[in-house]
């Protein structure tokens, strides 16, 4: 149809129009976001693979699933142990096995790839376009509708089973190539499959029969009214393990729910995961649930009733016959800031260093990027130089730095410095600019953007609480904290921890889902990060439930660090895997890489910073520390084998310093270099105080807590202990250690004893 041109003129001044106004600043106490991006700048991508039911809701980014919203051919979604994949063909099902990848760089990534999969599919129709359907806090449903004609897959974390539902017609089971099938002799509504040594089992209704249709391909008929079933990985071809499988194969999970409190009293996080089932036929005994190590190791409440398990890409995942367990997690605390030093050579040290920087300081807020990541690095990296120029007694010093790191953070919340937020209330998000690391073309690393914001927002309000108010600037931080941690399932705004993964235990940072290897995520410190400044802005607000959220996702990501990062409790990498730790973890792989340069000292550092008083959970394992560190010199001298040298050759010399200081304080001062290289969130005053700190203090320590949030205990080698404490309250708190030392700390203040 030809449209007139006055009238094309018309239609297209209304537009300008609307967009005009939307990209108008939205007034948020004294600050604004804007309703739509501003000219030029790129909008959100659309959830466009939804449900009706979803179809409404803000698009859950940044999950293990997101890649069935966001994609008309989804990637493998890595459910662990099982993958799977709506194609137009039907559901592709898998269990991944080990593949041993050698790299350029002389080592060797661990895949469990998405491959030779069982392929599954309705008779009577074709599977149309794959669209979320549901999510659970670990669970989702994949609907494959074509018109009026249903399908839909059902799976969950640490769930070994596929459930799927067909409105009608039979089901068909293909073989991937060289598979070999039968159907049980003991239960004729079972196909047996052995695919290279994986087994599978496919279990039919009461009523159904198999038959094989063609070579490869199964088809079960499906009475009327029970167009259901299930396809499960086996852990092993013992007959107990299928009977096991057997017993919950039609206990179809529904729902699953994560749950967590904190105990200040024992200083405890404790979590209860919860699936909710329905019994689609006979005596379906209610769940069966895969534990990942993180969730089973030391746990005394699991450890006699778990059975089987399966060989993963996050170690072994043993079977639980329940709907529900529990795990517990020590919260070890932090302060915001550490105490001055005495030392008195160092102080003139440390008070010529805080000079140059502070000379430097407004420079030194931006020295990379313009756009939200690098800006937020920036303001934390000055309010960390500030704690230590405060902390020294230079409290004209420390006005100024806060003064500028005020004013450059307010022309941020106003959108009237450059840079802006948007928030996008269609797809419940919010977007920042000038963009860096496709944040807003696939949404990446919210949470490790927005983490320093709000770590920054919480220190400057620990000087001026005024400030932190809603109708201040307050309002803008709590929509940022919105963004990444909203806690309220089927909220309007915002998704379910937007970034967190409950069962998984830690993060993930890619948004959308990109990648046949699953979501990922790098820096697992700057997850951290974000996480304190929760817990810190809780406290600060008088939010308890936020603060425990803060809690929650800071001790329960730390604890997947500690078995899927370091491993420190060797239950986790795989034998053939020839670094220390992980630096990049997928959906179904582990490397030692970064995105950006395979230099082995940034492929170890990134996730280590940024280091802040909230990190001394890097140093659980002393003896880690110094493995990790000792790999420097002989990863190094491979890189440069290969022709390659890192530019400074000593890049980031001060955050590795002050990792083995974790360990051992006198090692880490003698490795750092005061003219040295320094990483670009940090400070040479940041970093020589942090080092003389814990020479003064001693190493943390993690066997005394304390009944309060804002805590650190440090012990030194002749056995001497430090305590601290923070009040971020009104009235004064005494705080009870749990090897019975006291502590009376006033308003407002840090305490020593």
């Amino acid at each position: 149809m030809n449209t007139p041109s006055h009238i094309c003129l018309q239609i297209a001044l209304v537009t300008l129009a609307c967009a005009s106004a939307l990209a108008q600043p939205v007034k948020l106490g004294s600050g604004a976001y804007f309703a739509a991006p501003k000219s030029g700048d790129r909008a959100v991508p659309a959830a466009g693979f939804r449900t009706a039911a979803l179809a409404d809701t803000p698009a859950q980014t940044s999950q293990w699933f997101s890649t069935v919203a966001y994609s008309a051919k989804p990637e493998a979604v890595f459910v662990q142990p099982l993958t799977v994949k709506p194609t137009a063909a039907g559901l592709e099902l898998a269990l991944p096995v080990k593949e041993v990848r050698p790299t350029e760089r002389r080592d060797v990534e661990i895949r469990y790839p998405h491959r030779a999969p069982l392929l599954i599919a309705p008779t009577a129709f074709q599977p149309g376009q794959s669209k979320l359907a549901k999510r659970g806090d670990w669970s989702v449903d994949i609907s494959m509708a074509n018109g009026a004609d249903a399908m839909t897959v059902s799976v969950a974390h640490g769930v070994p089973y596929a459930f799927i539902q067909i409105s009608r017609g039979d089901a068909l089971t293909r073989l991937p190539a060289g598979a070999t099938a039968n159907v049980n002799p003991a239960d004729s509504r079972v196909l047996l499959v052995n695919a290279s040594g994986v087994r599978y089992a496919v279990f039919g209704p009461t009523g159904g029969d198999w038959k094989e249709s063609a070579p490869g391909d199964w088809i079960v008929h499906l009475p009327a009214g029970k167009g259901y079933l299930s396809a499960a990985a086996l852990p092993d071809p013992s007959a107990e393990a299928l009977a096991m499988l057997a017993r919950h194969a039609y206990a179809f999970v529904e729902d699953t729910r994560v749950d967590w409190t904190y105990d200040a009293a024992s200083s405890k996080v404790e979590t209860t995961f919860t699936a909710t089932t329905k019994a689609m036929e006979g005596k379906a005994t209610g769940a069966l649930l895969g534990l990942y190590p993180h969730q089973w190791f030391h746990n005394a409440s699991v450890e006699a009733r778990l059975g089987a398990g399966y060989d993963t890409v996050r170690g072994r995942i043993r079977l639980l016959e329940s709907d529900s367990f529990k795990t517990t997690a020590t919260y070890s605390g932090f302060v915001p800031f550490w105490p001055g030093i005495t030392d008195t050579a160092r102080k003139a040290e440390l008070s010529d260093l805080a000079k140059v920087d502070q000379r430097n300081a407004r420079r030194m807020m931006l020295e990379e990027g313009k756009g939200p990541y690098w800006q937020g690095k920036g303001l934390q990296r000055i309010l960390k130089l500030m704690d230590v120029v405060e902390q020294q007694g230079d409290l004209e010093g420390r006005d100024k730095l806060l003064d500028l790191v005020k004013k450059r953070t307010e022309s941020w919340l106003t959108g009237e410095g450059g840079g802006y937020f948007h928030y996008d209330a269609k797809q419940g998000t919010v977007a920042s600019y000038p963009e860096e690391f496709f944040t807003v073309e696939q949404l990446n690393d919210h949470h490790f953007t927005y983490g320093y914001w709000i770590r920054a927002a919480a220190d400057i309000a620990l000087r001026d609480p005024q400030w932190a108010r809603s109708d201040q600037w307050g309002g803008m931080v709590d929509l940022l904290v919105a963004d990444i941690a909203t806690t309220q399932r089927g909220q309007a705004k915002f998704p379910f921890l937007r970034n967190f993964d409950p069962y998984e235990g830690h993060s993930w940072a890619s948004g959308i889902g990109m990648g046949e290897l699953g979501n990922n995520q790098e820096s697992s410190s700057e997850a951290i990060n974000a996480w304190a400044g929760l817990i810190l802005w809780g406290e600060i607000k008088g939010d308890k439930a936020l603060r425990d959220l803060g809690l929650y996702l800071y001790t329960t990501e730390i604890e997947a660090i500690n078995h899927y990062w370091f491993d420190i409790h060797g239950q986790v990498l795989a034998p053939e895997y020839k670094n220390v730790e992980v630096s990049q973890l997928f959906g179904g792989m582990y490397s030692h890489n970064t995105w950006w340069i395979d230099d082995p000292r940034q492929i170890k550092g990134i996730n280590l910073l940024p280091l802040t008083t909230a990190s001394t959970y890097l140093g659980q394992d002393p003896s880690f520390v110094k493995k990790s560190v000792a790999t420097l010199a002989p990863e190094t001298a491979t890189y440069n084998a290969r022709g390659f040298y890192a530019k400074p050759p000593d890049i980031w010399q001060d955050i590795f310093a002050q990792y083995l200081g974790l360990a051992d304080a006198n090692a880490g001062l003698a490795a750092w270099n005061r003219w040295g290289s320094f990483e670009l969130g940090d400070t040479r005053t940041h970093a020589l105080h942090w080092l003389q700190s814990l020479k003064e203090m001693g190493t943390p320590d993690f066997t005394v807590t304390a009944d309060t949030t804002l805590y650190a205990v440090f012990k030194r080698a002749d056995g001497q202990r430090s305590y601290l404490a923070y009040n971020a309250g009104k009235a004064p708190m005494t705080v009870l250690f749990s090897d019975g030392k006291t502590l009376v700390v006033a308003p407002g203040t840090l305490a020593r004893l």
